[in-house]
């Protein structure tokens, strides 16, 4: 993971939950994908979100697509769909699932024009009250560090879009059940590795924001496996130097959340072979789909009820911040603001996996 710039810690005040409701979802099916529309109907029932709150729309399949077509296939239909049925403000987070594209292609780098399908997404309220965004690289996300604010429109001009995605339905199905099942308890591990001073620091500062009595926290070189009860994880992940397993074997608790400082975990839910496993870049042959790096799928796989990603290179500064997102989480926040007052910026690399409305309750 590279450094481009610093952005300056804040401190984590006291926060209180605010619930929000089915109403306020939007779910994105993609009718050309089975899986897609299989994921949108089970969700749908088990969280009881309106008719009208279910959006169709027909593209590509592909987990790539060009710009062109994200903005005719995917905005520009869902744009409608929100306008039409009367849903611009009250929907404040939109849903894809497995099968909507995952990556807009162009231009990596931090004035590039790639990013991710939903991070993309994230501007539509703008796009729609304002005009188009800016499009070469990422924009401010306004509602960063606001630990106790609460999210509404117009205030944060912005929609919070998670993914219901997975390598298959099954494991999406029992993402979904997970989240219905999620309760205050368990240990939130961190496991920093001696490296990066900032990426250390944020990890440092999440463990003495949360309880002591619920927190594993490892500052040696020592990876953590084989962890019980978890219900939080923050990492380095596959840039730990010192881990050498695709997977962590935690015994995750329902309602349990991760992110790690990993430049393409996000890059695809297509399922590698049972037999790999993670190596580095001076290995590309042991790759898979262009990368030596963990995959944000594997934790879903596991047993993980949300998670964050990254489909291309976000750097450092611009990955979720585990001292805003694993103490706002712990204090009632639902996944969809947790993560997104976590991440600084928008119209950038960042997916964020799980059902919005997920939510341990107060502790």
């Amino acid at each position: 993971m590279r450094v481009w710039q610093l952005f300056p810690p804040l401190l984590l005040a006291c926060c209180a939950a605010w619930a929000q409701t089915p109403s306020n979802v939007l779910v994105v099916v993609n009718d050309s994908s089975p899986v897609s529309r299989s994921i949108g109907e089970y969700y749908a029932s088990r969280r009881s979100v309106p008719l009208r709150n279910v959006c169709h729309i027909r593209t590509s399949s592909d987990e790539d697509i060009p710009r062109s077509q994200y903005d005719t296939q995917i905005a520009e239909p869902i744009a409608k769909c929100l306008t039409r049925n009367g849903l611009v403000e009250s929907t404040l987070y939109i849903v894809t699932t497995l099968g909507v594209p995952l990556t807009v292609n162009g231009q990596a780098g931090i004035s590039g024009d790639a990013s991710a399908v939903d991070s993309e997404l994230t501007m539509l309220y703008s796009d729609i009250k304002r005009g188009p965004h800016s499009i070469p690289g990422s924009i401010p996300n306004p509602f960063y560090g606001h630990v106790n604010g609460k999210f509404t429109h117009p205030e944060f001009p912005i929609y919070l879009v998670t993914r219901l995605a997975a390598y298959d339905f099954e494991d999406v199905k029992g993402m979904i059940d997970r989240s219905l099942k999620a309760a205050n308890r368990g240990k939130f591990v961190i496991d920093m590795d001696g490296g990066n001073p900032e990426g250390e620091a944020w990890l440092r500062n999440a463990a003495r924001l949360l309880p002591a009595d619920r927190v594993v926290l490892d500052d040696t070189s020592k990876v953590l496996y084989h962890e019980t009860d978890v219900i939080g994880y923050a990492s380095w992940g596959s840039n730990d130097k010192n881990r050498h397993d695709r997977f962590t074997h935690f015994e995750w608790l329902p309602g349990a959340i991760m992110t790690e400082y990993v430049s393409t975990d996000g890059r695809t839910f297509t399922r590698p072979p049972d037999n790999w496993n993670i190596s580095d870049w001076e290995s590309p042959k042991l790759w898979f789909v262009g990368s030596p790096q963990t995959l944000t799928a594997d934790y879903i796989h596991e047993g993980a009820t949300g998670a964050s990603g990254h489909v291309l290179e976000p750097f450092l500064p611009m990955t979720p911040h585990p001292d805003l997102l694993l103490p706002s989480y712990y204090k009632g926040r639902n996944l969809a603001e947790s993560y997104y007052l976590a991440i600084p910026r928008l119209s950038w690399q960042n997916i964020v996996v799980g059902d919005p409305l997920c939510s341990l309750g107060r502790p």
